[in-house]
């Protein structure tokens, strides 16, 4: 069986969910159940694809019934299957996480009934882009993405939700605008979109044509990856939207930019052309966005300015061009998307804890909550590159590549890669001494509530649900009151995801390497598409 026979069920799934979410938009407890378990067998679907992808290689079905090139085609490879999983998996631990946020009484945060199937929808269109063999199609599928985190990023209607989510639209219709008319100039000059096509036809093109057929795609994915300097609107428009949907923001919505930028550079420009100009704009992005980062006081805009400096490395291993560059690139990708995932959760459990993620209001919050504690420092340390972690592992494997490759602008861009993990480790050092180790009335604008205790002697929970309330009426309160079981559990369960990302990363760095191999020799992809030997005239092995 082929299993890219069963790729679509990847995007129709969800769309299904959503559907049925709709149907019961006054249910919300039938609402949850549904979405969960769509969700739930979809993983196991993309699971038996990254299985097949692993040990049969690249596969392609054409919908339709249409002939390649003529046809949408969907292309399950080492890494289109490993991103599908991760993404996923991500994507149910934020809508367990939500689902508590939205039982838990009093929340006027939590997400509303549309929610639901918006969120189905964003998935569906991750899915898509994942999965896609048509630009057209990747298109589409950031479209239905785009459409629907417009929606979850202005839900509750505030004014400052409403003002970062102008700001997204602007800059993503432009970014969506300059992709369209990149795809309109490339079909002009080819006469195809479908990608696999397009690795045989595009180097035939005029130098210069197909040079700026290239440059348009980059920045077109570029905005949407938050690359520099192209990530000015990211870290004022993600920490406004309610928890849940800034960390799937945050871990899904620029790692598909970042696959895109990964699929034009491996399958439809090969080479080094731009190879210098992708290493300055990593080293920018990287030291830009961490300095950023450091001057936050804001647990979430600090994040957000984490979230933009690591696409940086991201960017770093594409640019060498090698196997080890690209294959730690895949295994970064998948780091990445889970760890900062936490870290968001985690920032959603401090600001229902603490009553705030500004760090000059908090303290305290160790002695306060172990648990929360623990939540955001092992995450925190795989962020920063900490051994053992898998953070440490994909960085390591992206330095090594780059001092492989031995040229001046490479070894800069090694030392940029450990000064940005350094201060990464500096930024999540001043969370943790600030919010966590001082005590509340060590801070320089303690929260009132904050420093309040009980009779026993415990600090009371400190909220924008307590806060306006007397303090006797909370006294009872317990740990599990303020911080529910199903947000606290699915924040935990990602955390250690992200562990086991380094428990597993001998088999998982060898699932990288092979998809680096099989994109960089791009003939496993164009012979799954375009039929067995279609790919001879297309090699381009390092």
């Amino acid at each position: 069986m082929n299993a890219a026979s069963v790729a679509p069920l990847a995007v129709v799934l969800p769309i299904l969910g959503a559907a049925l979410a709709f149907l019961f938009i006054r249910q919300p407890k039938l609402q949850r159940t549904v979405t969960i378990s769509t969700l739930t067998l979809t993983l196991c679907l993309e699971a038996f694809l990254l299985y097949s992808a692993w040990t049969s290689g690249v596969q392609a079905v054409t919908l339709g019934g249409w002939p390649p090139p003529f046809g949408i085609s969907m292309v399950v490879d080492e890494f289109s299957s490993l991103m599908l999983v991760v993404s996923t998996t991500v994507s149910l631990a934020v809508l367990i996480y939500a689902a508590g946020q939205g039982m838990a009484g009093g929340d006027e945060d939590g997400p509303v009934s549309i929610f639901h199937p918006t969120y189905m929808i964003l998935v569906a269109g991750v899915s898509n882009a994942f999965l896609t063999g048509d630009l057209f199609n990747l298109y589409v599928g950031f479209e239905i993405l785009l459409t629907a985190s417009y929606v979850l990023m202005t839900l509750g209607g505030t004014g400052p939700r409403v003002r970062a989510g102008i700001t997204y639209v602007v800059v993503s219709v432009i970014s969506s605008m300059l992709f369209l008319v990149s795809i309109a100039m490339i079909y002009a000059a080819t006469g195809t979109i479908n990608m696999a096509d397009l690795a045989l036809r595009l180097d035939a093109l005029d130098p210069g044509t197909n040079m700026m057929l290239h440059l348009m795609l980059v920045v077109a994915f570029g905005i949407k990856a938050a690359m520099f300097p192209l990530s000015f609107w990211l870290p004022d428009s993600y920490p406004t939207a309610p928890a849940p949907v800034t960390a799937v923001f945050a871990g899904l919505l620029t790692k598909v930019g970042v696959y895109a930028l990964v699929r034009t550079e491996t399958l439809l420009f090969p080479g080094d052309r731009i190879n210098t100009f992708l290493m300055i704009t990593a080293l920018l992005t990287m030291i830009v966005g961490i300095l950023g980062a450091i001057a936050q006081i804001d647990i979430k805009r600090m994040l957000s300015f984490t979230l933009v400096s690591h696409i940086g490395y991201m960017v770093f291993g594409l640019a060498l061009s090698s196997r080890l560059g690209l294959a730690s690139t895949v295994y970064y990708v998948a780091h990445h998307i889970t760890v900062q995932t936490s870290l968001f959760l985690v920032a959603g459990l401090i600001d229902r804890r603490g009553g705030t993620t500004n760090m000059d209001r908090l303290g305290g919050l160790a002695r306060l909550s172990p648990l929360l504690a623990v939540l955001f420092f092992v995450p925190a340390m795989n962020l920063a590159g900490i051994p053992p972690f898998s953070g440490f592992l994909g960085k390591l494997g992206l330095l090594q590549a780059g001092v492989d490759l031995g040229t001046p602008v490479a070894y800069v861009l090694v030392a940029g890669g450990v000064i940005t993990s350094l201060l990464t480790l500096l930024a999540m050092a001043r969370v943790w001494n600030r919010a966590f180790w001082r005590t509340p009335e060590d801070a320089e604008h303690p929260d009132p509530v904050l420093v309040a205790t009980t009779p026993d002697g415990s600090m009371l929970r400190t909220s924008r649900l307590v806060a306006d309330q007397p303090m006797g009426r909370f006294s009872g309160k317990s740990v599990m009151d303020l911080l529910p079981r199903t947000m606290v559990g699915s924040t935990l369960a990602l955390v250690l995801v992200g562990v086991a990302l380094t428990v597993f990363a001998g088999p998982l760095f060898q699932l990288s390497d092979q998809a680096a191999a099989s994109m960089l020799e791009r003939t496993p992809y164009i012979d799954a598409v375009l039929g067995p030997g279609a790919g001879a005239g297309g090699e381009n092995a390092p």
